[in-house]
């Protein structure tokens, strides 16, 4: 039997999850780096609403089919040299729209970015897996989210904000900077990134489990497709409050435009703080599906009160923060349960395939939500966009609280097998 592998510093893990989150918080700034510019776009190139969303469907199609193609890359090669290649092409994403002249160039640019962003779940999930020991992998992952939500917060303010001062042009070259700068650091701290090292978490137990027959047998487990279910669902919900919160709570409660975005800030903020508290949690228990799920329940009532249109306009805020917190605190316990899901199964060898198929079902759900739901807010049914966040959330925790059952019997059975 293989002896256990020494502890590692904290500072160790610390400066992964830091590099990792970093990469992680940029792939997010991306997320947005055409929307906040998306008055001016409009105007220079006489395009319809229609036409300036389906840049986002492109992004997250290109994505959502890459990820789920990226895990085999990163399983075979390694996830540093992927993740080097999705921070280059970002940048790259960026010195297209700066030279766009035209909107099939709008339209390559946001498929240069949705490509580059397809790799980071499963290189970054590979590395952290990899490189940051068991005890703290819940605050990496609550990081892992936490950067993620400040790449968003970051993007609208820093793109608008150039475009508004030196154009459009000059804030996607300011945007291929961010990369460029983000791909010199972790250039720099190469060495920390390298998964293909001796695996400082690696154990004797998870080592003499044999890998599958075929790289695909993934796709015949239950867990796996509950897993991509489970991400389906919840980014599904969060797709139309992205998209459609200020509208929604406006025509509900009859506020104010500023007040009803606000209403959106306070959902992302209430996530931030359920995204740390996540990561505490998800480090203390081993029961994660029950976390997400009152996390989830949580936040499917405060939809619910939102959705009957009871409530005093003076609540929006607070409702919204909760939401978001509920949603925030699942986050951390969500990505262990993938893990659990994976390693139970497959081993560690599987982490990047894995990682990239059940987060293609984030990508799928934030593409699909406006073509399914948009149609409601059309017919003017307000109220039942947000019942429909409600019940998307519920049904994610049930698919949760499945996941956790599946991967908890498997390893049991493992155990007596052993």
């Amino acid at each position: 039997m293989n002896s256990a592998a020494a502890p590692v510093p904290a500072r160790n893990d610390v400066e992964v999850i830091g590099l990792v989150g970093l990469a992680h918080g940029t792939s997010h700034f991306f997320h947005l780096m055409l929307p906040p510019l998306f008055p001016w776009l409009m105007k220079d190139f006489a395009l319809s609403y229609t036409e300036a969303g389906m840049l986002m469907t492109v992004f997250f199609v290109i994505s959502g089919v890459g990820q789920a193609l990226a895990g085999f890359v990163v399983d075979r090669v390694g996830a540093r040299p992927v993740l080097f290649a999705g921070i280059a092409m970002l940048a790259l994403s960026g010195i297209v729209l700066g030279v766009a002249t035209t909107y099939p160039m709008l339209m390559l640019a946001a498929g240069v970015a949705g490509l580059g962003n397809s790799i980071f779940h499963p290189a970054d999930f590979t590395v952290l897996n990899r490189r940051v020991a068991q005890p703290r992998l819940g605050h990496a992952f609550s990081v892992h989210g936490l950067s993620g939500n400040i790449g968003w917060a970051t993007a609208p303010v820093f793109m608008a904000g150039i475009a508004a001062t030196a154009g459009w042009h000059a804030a996607g070259f300011a945007a291929a900077g961010v990369g460029v700068c983000v791909l010199a650091v972790l250039w720099w701290r190469r060495d920390v990134l390298d998964d293909a090292a001796a695996e400082v978490v690696a154990t004797a137990h998870d080592a003499n489990r044999p890998a599958p027959v075929h790289q695909l047998a993934f796709l015949a487990s239950p867990a796996v497709w509950l897993c991509f279910a489970f991400f389906f669902l919840t980014t599904s919900a969060f797709g139309i409050l992205q998209n459609y919160a200020p509208a929604i709570l406006g025509n509900v409660y009859d506020v104010s435009l500023v007040l009803a975005t606000a209403g959106l800030t306070s959902y992302l903020a209430g996530s931030a703080v359920g995204t740390i508290t996540g990561g505490f949690l998800a480090a203390r228990s081993e029961r994660n599906e029950r976390v997400i799920a009152l996390a989830l329940g949580l936040a499917a009532v405060m939809a619910l009160l939102l959705a009957s249109g009871w409530v005093s306009s003076s609540l929006l805020l607070p409702l919204m923060a909760v939401m978001g917190f509920g949603v925030g605190t699942a986050g951390p316990n969500r990505d262990l349960l993938v893990r659990r899901a994976a390693t139970s199964q497959f081993g560690k060898a599987s982490f990047g395939r894995v990682y990239g198929f059940v987060y293609s079902g984030l990508d799928t759900g934030l593409a699909l939500s406006p073509l399914i739901f948009g149609p409601l807010l059309d017919a003017g049914r307000f109220n039942a966009a947000l019942t429909a966040v409600a019940v998307l959330q519920a049904a994610s925790l049930l698919t949760a609280m499945r996941v956790g059952t599946t991967a908890r019997a498997r390893s049991a059975a493992h155990r007596v097998s052993a």
